[in-house]
């Protein structure tokens, strides 16, 4: 089994190096239209000015950079095991002037820390993507002080994610794409209703609460929706690259009639709904 969880540690580590580029590209969008899931688990991490606080899968650097500067007399380290991602972070904290963030390149699953180490731990939307969710959740209590609080944001499911499934669910009635192994990385694999309050009481997590948030994506026209989720989207580049030139080109005629359907006051507008999970060391 360890074979195959290095095997998937090595895929996501691929996968997010070479989506690093499309992810600096549409930077300011994301930091957008992800901000309110950071904001709702800055506000369970109970942070105090000399908090060192922990971000896990952070890739190009939120909510850590957000929390940086809440904690001005203490530090932020920031890890992904995306190197290239990670750059992309020290640049924001270069362009906000954050000297209290570090970055560091290492795995969710064998977290290189000592024991209760940490006043808080963030992780947004990385457990969906984690090789083994369960072990990732007792390295977070392991490094974490007594009451530290660790949140935790995860995609819910497909039907309040219209942001992913207006292109991923047409590229699926075009394209013969290979049935997910069950517990396999992917967008929705946190979304089952307890999986994550399971996870955080089996890692001895005490007062767990769960908060549903949403957001609303937002692009100028169908086709920037198009580009941005070809751009960082690694299922959808993935099932396009298994159509022909034809096939392509209707499955991007649908998506674009798709979004467009979705125009409010001139813009594309796509929900987006997450859960937030917090538990006390």
């Amino acid at each position: 089994m360890s074979g195959n969880l290095d095997e998937i540690r090595e895929q996501q580590r691929d996968t997010w190096d070479r989506f690093s580029a499309g992810w600096k590209k549409w930077d300011a969008l994301v930091l957008g239209w992800l901000a309110p899931f950071g904001d709702a688990m800055l506000r369970h991490a109970n942070l105090r000015k000399n908090s060192h606080v922990l971000d896990v899968a952070a890739g190009t650097g939120e909510p850590g950079l957000t929390a940086a500067e809440m904690v001005p007399h203490g530090k932020v380290t920031v890890i992904d095991l995306s190197e290239r991602m990670l750059a992309v972070a020290a640049e924001n904290a270069a362009r906000r002037g954050l000297s209290n963030l570090e970055t560091k390149v290492c795995d969710a699953g064998a977290l290189p820390f000592p024991d209760a180490r940490f006043d808080a731990l963030l992780c947004r939307f990385g457990f969906m993507f984690f090789p083994d969710i369960a072990t990732a959740a007792r390295e977070f209590a392991r490094v974490a002080k007594p009451g530290a609080k660790i949140c935790a944001a995860v995609w819910n499911g497909p039907d309040k994610n219209p942001w992913a499934t207006t292109i991923m669910s047409t590229i699926a009635r075009h394209v013969e794409m290979p049935a997910p192994l069950p517990g396999s990385p992917g967008l929705f694999r946190c979304a089952p209703s307890g999986l994550m309050r399971t996870a955080f009481e089996e890692a001895g997590l005490q007062d767990i609460v769960e908060e549903e948030v949403s957001s609303i994506m937002t692009h100028e026209t169908p086709e920037r929706y198009w580009d941005f989720m070809t751009d960082i989207a690694a299922p959808v580049v993935a099932g396009l690259a298994k159509a022909d030139t034809a096939t392509r080109a209707l499955v991007r005629d649908e998506v674009l009639a798709l979004a467009r359907q979705s125009m409010q006051d001139g813009h594309v507008q796509l929900r987006s709904t997450a859960n937030i999970i917090t538990g006390t060391r």
